[in-house]
């Protein structure tokens, strides 16, 4: 089984506790933030992460941590002294990832990506997210992006869907036209 899936069963059953628990958002800050103190302590990850460092120090570092952090329920406590006794600290970033998603489906939200050319303007983003919502049905989470090879029109991706509406796009396949057309 690889990593990623893995990270995906431990994500769910994280997930399911915490809904049971009724609190599965504080699960994402908690599980999230403990992943991002990780990414800014370059030599603690690389402790942690390090197959030369046993797993028994590796679960004292994280309790330690962990005892240090009064804020972090119970149910994230044990998940990352499991991971930790496990050696399996490196799971960490695809079960955020995981978990964040099996949150957003829950509260029925979406996240969206726009890349366009050039910076969106706040109403131009609302009227984007207004029509998404319409069309998906769901509340939309629009994260936008720039990229100056666009040169016009915009990307959309709403999970594995893309939408490549951009002039480049468009110029590309009337070159493909061009070509096979003689």
């Amino acid at each position: 089984m690889t990593n990623r899936a893995v990270a995906v069963r431990y994500a769910r059953a994280l997930f399911d506790v915490s809904v049971e628990g009724g609190e599965p958002e504080r699960t994402a800050r908690e599980i999230a933030a403990f992943q991002e103190m990780l990414n800014g302590h370059a030599t603690l990850r690389l402790a942690l992460l390090s197959p030369a460092i046993s797993v028994g120090s590796k679960r004292s570092v994280v309790a330690a941590i962990l005892e240090k952090s009064s804020e972090i329920s119970g149910v994230v406590k044990r998940l990352v002294l499991m991971l930790a006794e496990r050696d399996r600290l490196n799971l960490l970033p695809d079960l955020v990832e995981t978990y964040e998603a099996l949150l957003m489906n829950h509260l029925g939200v979406v996240r969206a990506r726009i890349t366009t050319a050039e910076a969106l303007a706040p109403e131009h983003v609302q009227t984007i997210t207004a029509t998404l919502a319409s069309a998906t049905g769901r509340k939309v989470v629009i994260e936008t992006s720039v990229d100056k090879d666009l040169v016009g029109g915009m990307i959309t991706q709403i999970g594995n869907t893309v939408f490549d509406g951009s002039l480049a796009n468009h110029l590309d396949r009337l070159k493909q036209r061009f070509h096979t057309s003689t």
